[in-house]
């Protein structure tokens, strides 16, 4: 897949793999990016983190953060109102239950308010580079249209690459495929032509089969 990114110049790069990269992306910078990337561009995500990052440090202060001063932050994304009260709602429960630490557990992280498996998964990956498979719209189209899985759903997807991809790949799947599907494997109209691995996959046998 490298080879065909080289296609693109420059190739965008994922939100997620800039806040693993940046000296102030920790695990609870990562939760609350995965949490306000939902629906929303990379680029945006990336600038919205940056700046409430740079007034709110820690999970206390931004669990004393009064509810318009975040909005006014994050309104640059798809449903700030909303993801305002849901992340210092996460803060106040990773400040006070766990004393400000993010924990390192699917079970504990999926029992926070409106977070669910993929943005665990986000965070055990990206976070405490802990093999898991995040899956979202990207993983669990290319992985479709590969033919890796026929699924309906990302979590049947999540489930099946699990049993299918060995444990030792499992950290870079999500980084490697949403990058492929913002740049060549795109929902509509793919870059089937600059594709390396189209032999291979199953989308295009039966696009030019057709």
């Amino acid at each position: 897949m490298q080879n065909t990114m080289n296609s693109v110049k420059p190739p965008r790069m994922t939100a997620l793999r800039k806040l693993h990269e940046a000296e102030t992306g920790g695990p609870f910078s990562i939760l609350i990016g995965t949490i306000l990337s939902a629906r929303t561009k990379d680029e945006s995500t990336t600038k919205v983190v940056k700046a409430l990052f740079s007034e709110y440090k820690n999970a206390k202060d931004l669990a004393n953060a009064k509810l318009k001063n975040i909005e006014k932050i994050i309104k640059p994304i798809g449903f700030y109102h909303v993801k305002a009260k849901r992340i210092i709602e996460v803060a106040k429960i990773i400040d006070s239950k766990y004393k400000g630490k993010v924990p390192a557990d699917l079970e504990k992280l999926v029992g926070l308010p409106g977070v669910g498996r993929k943005t665990a998964n986000c965070v055990l990956v990206y976070a405490y580079d802990k093999p898991a498979i995040p899956v979202d719209i990207h993983v669990h189209r290319i992985s479709n249209r590969l033919g890796l899985v026929d699924t309906k759903t990302p979590e049947e997807t999540e489930f099946e690459l699990m049993e299918k991809v060995p444990k030792k790949f499992w950290l870079e799947i999500n980084d490697t495929f949403v990058m492929y599907g913002q740049n060549i494997c795109k929902p509509i109209s793919p870059m089937c032509d600059v594709c390396r691995i189209k032999k291979f996959c199953k989308y295009y046998k039966t696009k030019t089969s057709s």
